[in-house]
């Protein structure tokens, strides 16, 4: 009965994160549309041949943009990881990460915040394998996409797109799924950071073969997580807690629903139980309000919610945040000290993001001997 009441608290919390929705979590709001195809933006010169994974390569600036838009700064090299390179497409189809930035350069604010989202929730379940990009093919086997934790993720389409143009540029058995999503969250970052964050992304993944929707709720931290169970869950995955830290400023941009941080289990706005600033709380709770029952959503960051940047840190320190999660980071003293250091300097913050998202990037990675470069994204080859 204990796992019941659990299970059940659990469903009545989840929110949302981006323009829309796309948050920490959220109701079984509706399953992303597809939307129309987005156009060409700017290049960078990637990989080298597709499986097996190449011999990890020295990071090196990203490629001349020839658009408009100006080239993306030197990235900061991170340390190769094995059985990624970067670079991994230069030979293979070597306009692969160009394709990946243009489309996801015409995306609007909310589905590129939706994209880094993506790239946290697929690399969490079953590690970063495109494993919840695919559509349930079994009626009695539900997949990822459409866990609670999932109901509320944007930017398939902007995945989709980017595939389709790959595989028309360079055919469909060379560029993973699993990589499009990693380049993807590492480019809406760059282009949500006012272009000031920007990295190179090993790649080499291959994409997973099965997808369960049990595996979402273990393995994603719930908006009410205290700091241990959020350092647990990252140390789950390899991750470091100042890692998690440095990750959980991802919560910079979007929006969340009001079902996040407004339930019996963690009311965020019942001012006997909840540190949250009495301004921001007030304001809150006129915009939660609903006469029909909505799960309204509003911004997670109240200072700059469509910019990627160090507010985040600042809002925390001044209890203007919406989860408890949020606000535990200052129940530990490793985790409070972070983020006092995140709040004071945006550049070292931007940098720690970097590298976070690099290593996330390479938790559970397939080799060409549990996965395979799906054809397309939704479905396993064999289908």
């Amino acid at each position: 009965m204990a796992k019941i009441a659990a299970g059940l608290a659990l469903i009545a919390l989840l929110g949302c994160t981006a323009r829309t929705c796309q948050a920490g979590y959220g109701y079984p709001t509706p399953v992303p549309s597809t939307p129309s195809t987005p156009s060409p933006p700017p290049p960078y010169t990637p990989s080298t041949p597709s499986p097996p994974p190449p011999t990890p390569a020295t990071p090196s600036p990203p490629p001349p943009y020839t658009p408009s838009t100006p080239s993306p700064p030197p990235p900061t090299p991170a340390t190769p990881t094995e059985g990624l390179a970067v670079g991994y497409y230069k030979k293979s189809c070597p306009r692969a990460e160009d394709i990946v930035r243009e489309v996801v350069r015409d995306a609007n604010a909310g589905i590129m915040a939706g994209l880094i989202r993506l790239f946290f929730h697929d690399c969490f379940v079953r590690g970063c394998d495109a494993s919840v990009l695919l559509d349930q093919v079994d009626p009695n086997s539900p997949t990822e996409k459409f866990g609670i934790p999932n109901l509320s993720l944007r930017g398939f389409e902007v995945i989709d797109a980017a595939k389709a143009r790959i595989e028309k540029e360079c055919g469909s058995d060379v560029v993973s799924c699993a990589d499009v999503v990693a380049f993807a969250g590492r480019d809406a970052t760059y282009f949500l950071s006012n272009k000031k964050v920007y990295f190179d992304m090993p790649a080499g993944r291959y994409d997973g073969l099965v997808s369960f929707i049990n595996e979402t709720l273990p393995n994603l931290p719930p908006p009410f997580a205290t700091v241990d169970q959020l350092k647990a869950n990252f140390a789950s995955k390899g991750l470091t807690a100042d890692e998690m830290v440095t990750l959980s400023g991802a919560h910079t941009i979007g929006i969340s629903h009001c079902s996040s941080f407004t339930s019996s289990f963690s009311d965020r706005l019942n001012p006997s139980t909840s540190d949250m600033d009495p301004t921001l709380m007030s304001s809150l709770r006129e915009q939660c309000k609903s006469d029909t029952g909505t799960d309204n959503t509003v911004v997670q960051d109240i200072k700059t919610p469509n910019k990627v940047d160090n507010k985040y840190y600042k809002n925390v320190l001044s209890h203007e945040v919406l989860f408890s999660s949020d606000a535990a980071l200052m129940m530990a003293d490793d985790t409070s000290a972070a983020v006092r250091a995140n709040a004071k300097d945006n550049g070292v913050w931007e940098e720690k993001f970097k590298e976070a998202m690099v290593r996330m990037g390479a938790i559970d990675v397939k080799t060409n001997l549990n996965g395979e470069i799906r054809r397309k994204c939704g479905v396993v080859n064999s289908h």
